[in-house]
């Protein structure tokens, strides 16, 4: 339902579950309404006769699917790292923020599954058959409308989104201040990198909670993390595991990231991340 890279990983495991396969965008109600959607969901799933239904494991994957369930009594899968087609469905998941997987079997005729983000290659797939939901549309009910985006807070433009960036540089508590965020958001200029945080940051003011990685904000999957100042809390982990490559910049060499990360520079980031910054300056 999420037309990105969430989408391609959705169809993929979908796809394991045989015949052919509809798609239902999550936009096709705006502004965006989850129990309008959660409705056409049902009734398009109810005339098509499907045999699963699968959306990306987005905030709003996740929250249209629950509605759904709630809606038509059926048991809703969260966060599925894999799924295997029968009677009853074999689910693996993600539970308690990713630090652990759960093997369960779903009882359905029609189970409801969301994927959980960067856990499958998104490759390339067959287009699935889109609905034409205006046939639905007309059958939703007022209350379903209820509910609905009312306004959108635009980020500091051009920034690059913390979910999809190729490189994330991220500061925590190390860094010290609001201000000391300045030779992070320096270096990740120069890599063409998003800036992220640790909750600690969040929590102290210094960063939104728009740019909190962790179990409680936004889990990413960068081709390179630059982690400087940031202890590695286990819920921080949860967030950024799907990492390809983990550079850890912290003063202490005992600290918990040092144990998960690719590459570590043990000393004081207000000297090596300028550092870093000046030889990337040199090099162009």
């Amino acid at each position: 339902m999420d037309q990105s890279k969430a989408s391609m990983e959705t169809l993929t495991l979908a796809r394991r579950f045989g015949g052919p396969v509809h798609s239902v965008r999550i936009d096709a109600i705006e502004p965006f309404a989850p129990d309008a959607v959660a409705a056409i969901l049902a009734l398009v799933a109810d005339n098509l006769n499907a045999s699963a239904v699968f959306a990306a494991g987005t905030d709003r994957g996740n929250d249209v699917m629950a509605r759904l369930a709630a809606r038509t009594g059926q048991p809703f899968a969260a966060n599925c790292v894999d799924a295997e087609p029968g009677s009853p469905v074999s689910v693996t998941r993600f539970r308690w923020g990713g630090s652990l997987l759960e093997s369960a079997l779903l009882h359905s005729p029609r189970p409801l599954i969301t994927v959980a983000p960067n856990t499958f290659s998104a490759e390339a797939e067959p287009a699935p058959i889109e609905v034409d939901v205006k046939p639905f549309v007309a059958q939703l009910d007022e209350t379903d409308l209820v509910v609905r985006v009312s306004d959108h807070i635009d980020t500091a433009g051009g920034r690059v989104s913390l979910a999809e960036a190729k490189v994330v540089v991220s500061g925590g508590r190390g860094v010290g201040s609001k201000e000391g965020f300045a030779i992070i958001e320096e270096l990740a200029g120069l890599l063409g990198a998003a800036v992220g945080c640790s909750r600690v940051v969040t929590s102290a003011g210094w960063r939104p909670h728009t740019d909190q990685v962790g179990q409680t904000g936004t889990k990413i999957a960068p081709d390179l993390y630059i982690a400087c100042g940031i202890s590695g809390a286990t819920q921080h982990m949860a967030g950024c595991k799907a990492a390809k490559r983990i550079l850890a910049i912290n003063s202490d060499a005992e600290a918990p990231i040092m144990l998960n990360a690719d590459y570590a520079v043990v000393g004081d980031l207000r000297e090596i991340v300028p550092a870093i910054s000046a030889e990337l300056r040199k090099s162009r």
